[in-house]
């Protein structure tokens, strides 16, 4: 008992004089790391500010903005340890020393905010185009660092590794996607009639991007049909709301123009045996 109570005594003594010691360095750096986070916040969102007013892209400015909060926040805290006469230099070489030894474990995620930041910087894309990358497609939502993040007509959500987008092929429609489809109307019939008919109802519908303009043409010669191409762009949110909704145009438009869609046909000859 004699003992604990011992133990007891020299903890609160320790406590006690390191809060005379240190109390008024303390309350600094506690007030100080109070108006450091206040003050970071607020530098990062004026810089976000800023950039925007000057219409900079999105994500470039969200970098900038967290780097800038980012450094004021690391000052901070050194200004606040140094209220404690603790030197940061041990602290600094130790940092060093782990971020190099972590390095070869994080390969993976350093690639990617390597990855990000080239990105960033060189912005193939940015928030609201369309991309088609490793088998994927759909607009983008936000570029972080260690991924780029795509949401579907479907309302689902791509998380791309960055790495694996850079060095990749590419490909951006920005805000729209192109939809090519192709028509067989008869033989008997005239193409330039029906390539007229299509092109006056794809510029009824809305829904189709007319700038640039659809492209509408005689695409082969099939077995049992002309086959007319169509190539037109809609945005890729109702990328195929606007597919089905034109489908259904293009067949009422054909059939109330007189103009038949084939079914596919084949001549089939029967040989008797004396021949």
């Amino acid at each position: 008992m004699n003992e604990e109570l011992a133990t007891l005594q020299k903890v609160y003594s320790f406590v006690a004089e390191f809060l005379v010691r240190y109390s008024f360095q303390i309350v600094g750096a506690i007030i100080i790391l109070i108006i450091g986070f206040k003050l970071a916040g607020w530098l990062g969102r004026l810089v976000i500010g800023f950039c925007e007013k000057h219409d900079l892209d999105i994500t470039l400015s969200r970098f900038l903005g967290n780097v800038v909060k980012v450094l004021v926040l690391t000052f901070v805290i050194i200004i606040a340890i140094g209220k404690f006469g603790i030197s940061i230099a041990p602290f600094i070489a130790a940092l060093g020393a782990l971020a190099f030894g972590s390095s070869f474990a994080l390969q993976g995620p350093l690639s990617n905010y390597g990855a990000g930041l080239s990105i960033i910087l060189s912005r193939p894309f940015i928030v609201g185009n369309t991309i088609s990358v490793q088998g994927v497609s759909g607009v983008v939502d936000e570029i972080r660092l260690a991924a780029t993040i795509l949401s579907t007509e479907d309302g689902e959500q791509i998380t791309i590794p960055n790495k694996h987008i850079v060095g990749e092929i590419t490909l951006n429609s920005f805000e729209n996607r192109i939809v090519e489809s192709i028509v067989g109307i008869s033989y008997g019939d005239d193409p330039q009639k029906a390539v007229d008919v299509l092109t006056e109802t794809l510029a009824g519908i809305p829904e189709v991007v007319q700038d640039p303009p659809p492209q509408i043409g005689l695409d082969e010669f099939g077995d049992s049909s002309i086959n007319i191409g169509l190539r037109y762009w809609v945005e890729t949110k109702k990328y195929f709301q606007s597919k089905y909704k034109v489908n259904m145009a293009i067949h009422q438009s054909l059939a109330k123009a007189g103009i038949s869609i084939p079914f596919p046909q084949r001549e089939v000859r029967m040989l008797s045996d004396k021949a």
